[in-house]
């Protein structure tokens, strides 16, 4: 690692434990999107921008969510252009929609994609400026105008961005990812409502749960965690590592769902501190430059990083193979890092996630 982002890793070390960063009030349960929905209804609000995809309006998902809007006679205007892995592109044209619609607040509904749009033309508008500039630590930059009242609704459990302090924007013209991070980015209000989780594909689902592990796994793990953050991260390791599998088995399962999305969410929180690692600097060059979906890089890539580091955190591993139900009878800290390894393995087998990646070539490294 080069020196100066060895003086950016301590210098954030330093800081963020005594940062209060903004945590959302949270609406949790089936139908906790109505929730929400009549929460923005009575704060005054006669204007919102919808950020979502087109793929979640067409099967109908957002209608309950409109009905409740539209009776309230709020006023709608829908941005549904966000594809998996937005582009500075799509930011610009929905900061453009924004300015027209003359919205007073953003909703967004949907997975890490939408939601990550939603904070890059959130604080496009509020900067007047292109998402590039915006991209970075904030800590280092001079202060931000406020954004507009900005409230989320995942329908995925994966990428905890609903809570994040950071949003991440595709530089197709470079191959690469960028990202944007500042806590004016965090909604005041979201929603985890399992119902809209149950129609999403098996491999979404599969692939979100492996983003969700990796944050939590990445967090416990960084040099950067903390007595809370190592709450979080235990917590969210075994709700997943219970309910992922299960969700799977059982996608009805209401209650399974509610977990992977409190998990996810709790994850989020706990990565918002600690930050992230190999995995995740990896995943974002994969992704940028293979177009491989997010979840779905780190997914690919957990087992090998973690292996990879095992000497420096043997006893972190020991504690999440805890933390995963890994139970062998007088194992020593090595046994149990190895198990949690092995179980990732095995994890990645059961959730049909792939070992390597499509058009890898030494040529690009």
């Amino acid at each position: 690692m080069h020196l100066a982002s060895r003086l950016q890793v301590r210098a954030n070390a330093a800081v963020l434990p005594f940062l209060a960063l903004p945590k959302p009030l949270s609406f949790i349960g089936p139908d906790a999107s109505l929730t929400l929905a009549r929460t923005i209804a009575g704060s005054g609000v006669r204007k919102i921008m919808l950020v979502t995809d087109a793929v979640l309006v067409k099967l109908g998902l957002l209608a309950q969510i409109l009905d409740v809007l539209d009776r309230a006679d709020v006023g709608i205007e829908v941005f549904d252009q966000v594809l998996p892995d937005p582009d500075f592109d799509t930011v610009l044209a929905g900061v453009e929609r924004l300015r027209q619609s003359a919205a007073q607040a953003v909703l967004t509904v949907g997975g890490g994609s939408p939601i990550d749009c939603a904070k890059a033309i959130l604080m496009s508008h509020a900067n007047d400026c292109h998402p590039a500039k915006l991209a970075g630590l904030w800590l280092y930059a001079r202060p931000r105008p406020r954004c507009l009242p900005f409230y989320a609704i995942p329908t995925t459990a994966g990428t905890g961005s609903e809570v994040t302090i950071g949003a991440v924007v595709s530089d197709p013209v470079g191959k690469s990812k960028r990202t944007l991070v500042d806590p004016k980015m965090v909604p005041s209000m979201i929603a985890l409502d399992p119902t809209l989780t149950v129609g999403m594909p098996r491999s979404v689902t599969a692939i979100s749960g492996m983003d969700a592990l990796t944050h939590a796994v990445e967090a416990y793990l960084s040099t950067m965690a903390t007595a809370e953050t190592d709450e979080l991260a235990l917590t969210a390791t075994t709700m997943i590592m219970e309910n992922l599998p299960r969700v799977l088995e059982e996608p009805g399962n209401l209650r399974a769902r509610e977990d992977m999305l409190v998990a996810s969410c709790m994850a989020g929180l706990a990565f918002t501190r600690t930050g992230l690692g190999y995995v995740h600097a990896f995943a974002h060059q994969i992704g940028g430059h293979y177009h491989v979906p997010h979840g779905l890089a780190n997914g690919i890539l957990l087992p090998h990083v973690v292996e990879f580091s095992k000497p420096a955190c043997r006893p972190r591993l020991a504690r999440l193979a805890r933390a995963a139900a890994i139970n062998i009878e007088s194992a020593g800290e090595d046994q149990l890092a190895e198990a949690f390894i092995a179980r990732l393995k095995t994890l990645q087998d059961e959730l049909s996630v792939p070992t390597k990646v499509k058009g890898l070539s030494r040529d690009d490294f």
